[in-house]
């Protein structure tokens, strides 16, 4: 059997400048959060999930990127920007849907600085 066959999810883990602030800020984003220790949660959407850990390691948290596919970016980007996330977390930066040859996407830095994009592929 290929073991690529039993695979069923992939979870990166990033760290966070203010654990606690970038709780707040995936559970307002929609996730679900999952404490597993004082130090690690979970943050789960349906199938798709995330570690946070109590870590920050400037050189990694400042080159972090998280790839998400979504259905519609413009849609995305305009519930998103519906949240204020800008208004309640200083540090947190949103940037409008740009067109590639691929398709589209949006971004959102979250409260450490690493760098989420969400993009809608061309069908």
């Amino acid at each position: 059997m290929n073991m690529i066959n039993n695979m069923l999810s992939i979870r990166p883990f990033i760290g966070a400048k203010d654990y606690t602030i970038s709780m707040n800020f995936y559970c307002d984003l929609g996730f679900e959060k999952i404490e597993l220790s004082e130090h690690l949660c979970l943050f789960k959407m349906g199938n798709l999930g995330f570690y946070l850990q109590k870590a920050y390691v400037e050189d990694w948290v400042n080159n972090s990127m998280v790839f998400v596919e979504v259905a519609d970016a413009i849609e995305f980007y305009n519930r998103i920007t519906e949240l204020k996330l800008t208004e309640k977390y200083k540090s947190v930066k949103i940037v409008g849907v740009r067109e590639f040859d691929w398709g589209k996407e949006c971004y959102v830095h979250d409260p450490s600085g690493i760098l989420w994009h969400f993009g809608a592929f061309r069908k």
